[in-house]
């Protein structure tokens, strides 16, 4: 048997796996269970299964026809069943169980007595339809094949699903169809190896049918009985000569088959010649192992894709195994070969010798000896046909059951506490992500530290972001008792509450618009006038007159009224409303581009007399980044205050402080951080959460 025994292969765990997992056997599965038309239970909050309460299970005779994609949720298909006639009310009429309805649109369909009810339905009971491809994805998807270690043959099955019940029959169901495929692979190799024996016997038959005929005529025509002992004696020498030589042209005729069937072949599973006659293990095994190789590869090409690693591997077997097989054969020819020629050679010879015997005599032994050699080959091959015909016998397959399929006593999934414990880990990662995302990636300033290391400006103030939460009593002004203590804080750091002060005219300014210089200048002109100085506010930003508008006197005369004559000191010089000791000096009655009035000499009459007339004098300039007429400011301040908003000042203008010459001529500059906003996860830990509240993004030029 082991010139012939291609039965007993052994079988690699790893490619047994993918046999199990592939989607022939699952696809299957889902036909033989009827998965693809699933019953449900119609609840009142959601739908459940009811694949062990239902009574019946829908059977389709065409399921591959379902569609494939639905648009939407797939259909319900109500039904319900009559115990006591047997019988299943669907779409209007009475079917009884077990016979096929024709006239559906979903096909032909049956309906089955369910054999895993062991329930009442609780509510109505519907089935939908699913492709069965659909399915079979989807119960892969909830499969795991694995070996339970290395060294085993062993493998452990595992499928998740709502149902316990269904579970259990996937996983049987697969196994059931896994084996059926293994006896079915088997009995197709002794099949095919079977009709090979039966074809050369069916052949050695005529030719040895035919010797006879020939040997019997012989006999009747010729008048032949017996040979002398002498020409037994050649004959019996010729005779071995032949039969070597026979068992030689045998066996290079077998190479020669096997030789083209290895050259043959292109990695595809058939029948393997036989090498019978060929007394080489090796060649044996190479071509064991070639057709098993082969099977292999043919039976995981149906299952798998065309670069799967395992196929490739397999393939790359099988390239090497060829030249190994060829390279065997090639030297056994040279032998055989050789062998003959020697036998050919001592044949002759006794030929010569034998020619003196009469001729009948030699004729009739001449084919006596090849009706013999015909005769033990018709022998051998019968004895094959009888083994090969005992492993056809056999229905059961070379794996064996350890455990069926059993749920488990507790849900696998999902797990509370995991879930829990995730979804908070989750919510504390987005949210610290979202706020070292939001931090890493915002160009504002956020951080006194960015202004600190970017500049060497000292930083006199720091205002904090107010909300109001009731009626607001002054556009600008706040009577917060929080933000009069900053400024109070802020003009004590400025040394403006000393009894003498040579500084007392102040510029605010910023970068670009909206960082709260109107806020700034307005409140911080109204804490000096509560301290009893006599203070004027004047707002020099002629293009954007926030301070102005903001106090309404955006119709009064103002600085380009005085600029251009049309009004003197006390025309121009408002009283505001919260403080007597506070004066406005708006823009004047008409913005635009006045850089021409600045330069006329009006303005440093302006100044002369309001360091005569007031304490301190509060300039609200335009940006800096925005209007050149804020540099002839300079040379009439004596502090310049630069206002940099939390959340709203670029941090590039920060970084370009430092090399920017713009701040250059401005005398004694200091940096306000303005709008700071509470930080941390604490209510309140920051700031004092209280005041107004001011909308800073008017774009710059707009009247208000």
């Amino acid at each position: 048997m082991e010139s012939m025994n291609v039965f007993d292969s052994k079988k690699i765990v790893e490619n047994e796996i993918e046999v199990i997992s592939s989607r022939s056997l699952m696809s299957e599965v889902a036909n033989d269970l009827a998965l693809y038309a699933q019953t449900f239970e119609d609840g009142s909050l959601k739908s459940r299964s009811a694949y062990t309460t239902s009574p019946v299970k829908i059977e389709l005779r065409e399921p591959n026809k379902i569609p494939l994609v639905y648009e939407g949720e797939p259909k319900k298909y109500y039904f319900s069943f009559d115990t006591s006639t047997k019988k299943v009310r669907f779409g209007g009429k009475s079917y009884a169980v077990d016979s096929w309805i024709t006239d559906l649109p979903m096909g032909d369909l049956r309906f089955l007595l369910n054999e895993r009810q062991f329930g009442e339905p609780k509510d109505l009971l519907y089935f939908t339809l699913t492709n069965p491809k659909v399915v079979t994805m989807e119960l892969l998807d909830n499969l795991k094949v694995k070996s339970t270690n290395k060294l085993s043959t062993i493998v452990s099955l595992s499928y998740k699903d709502a149902v316990p019940e269904r579970g259990e029959d996937v996983l049987n169901g697969l196994i059931i169809s896994y084996n059926q495929k293994a006896v079915s692979d088997r009995n197709a190799l002794a099949a095919n190896t079977l009709k090979f024996i039966e074809d050369r016997m069916e052949k050695v038959g005529n030719e040895l049918a035919d010797l006879e005929k020939e040997i019997q005529e012989y006999r009747a025509t010729k008048g032949v009985i017996d040979l002398s002992e002498q020409g037994r004696l050649y004959l019996k020498d010729m005779g071995d000569y032949d039969r070597q030589i026979g068992d030689i042209n045998r066996q290079l005729q077998v190479l020669n088959e096997v030789e083209s069937y290895v050259v043959s072949k292109k990695n595809e599973g058939g029948l393997v010649p036989s090498t019978l006659g060929v007394n080489d293990p090796v060649l044996a095994r190479l071509l064991e192992k070639l057709y098993e190789a082969e099977i292999k590869y043919a039976r995981l090409k149906k299952t798998t894709a065309e670069n799967n690693p395992i196929l490739v591997s397999i393939r790359n077997e099988i390239e090497k195994i060829r030249p190994s097989i060829l390279e065997n054969i090639r030297n056994q020819q040279g032998n055989l070969n050789a062998s003959l020629g020697s036998l050919s050679y001592n044949s002759g010879k006794s030929s010569t010798a034998f020619k003196n015997i009469p001729e009948q005599e030699r004729n009739l032994l001449e084919i006596t000896r090849r009706k013999g050699i015909k005769s033990n080959l018709f022998l051998f091959l019968q004895q094959k046909r009888e083994e090969t015909a005992l492993t056809y016998a056999p229905n059961s397959s070379d794996s064996r059951l350890v455990d069926a399929a059993e749920s488990s006593l507790v849900p696998v999934s999902p797990k509370s506490l995991f879930a829990y414990l995730a979804g908070l880990a989750l919510a504390v990662t987005i949210g610290v992500c979202f706020v070292i995302f939001k931090e890493r990636f915002n160009n504002k300033v956020l951080f006194r530290s960015e202004i600190e290391e970017n500049t060497n400006l000292p930083i006199v103030a720091e205002f904090s972001h107010l909300k109001n939460k009731g009626v607001k009593a002054h556009p600008v002004l706040s009577y917060d008792l929080g933000i009069l203590e900053q400024f109070r804080q802020l003009c004590a750091k400025l040394g403006l509450y000393r009894r003498k002060s040579d500084k007392n005219k102040i510029l605010v300014t910023s970068s670009v618009s909206g960082e709260g210089k109107s806020f700034v200048s307005s409140n911080l002109a109204n804490s000096l006038a509560l301290s009893g100085k006599k203070v004027a506010l004047l707002d020099m930003d002629l293009r954007k007159p926030n301070t102005t508008n903001l106090y309404s006197l955006g119709a009064e005369n103002g600085l380009i009224n005085y600029l251009k004559g049309e009004a003197k000191f006390n025309d121009i010089l408002h009283p505001s409303q919260e403080n007597d000791l506070l004066k406005i000096v708006p823009a004047g009655t008409k913005g635009g581009y006045h850089s021409k009035l600045l330069l006329n000499g009006r303005m440093e009459i302006l100044f002369d007399y309001l360091t005569d007339n007031f304490d301190y004098i509060v300039i609200d300039s335009a940006p800096l980044d925005f209007v050149s007429e804020v540099n002839f400011l300079s040379e009439f301040c004596d502090k310049t205050l630069f206002v940099v908003r939390h959340g709203h000042t670029p941090k590039r203008i920060i970084k370009r402080l430092r090399q920017s010459a713009k701040l250059a001529p401005f005398n004694d500059v200091g940096i306000i951080f303005n709008g700071v906003k509470k930080r941390g996860m604490i209510k309140g830990d920051y700031g004092y959460g209280y005041g107004i509240e001011y909308d800073y993004n008017i774009p710059y030029g707009s009247q208000m």
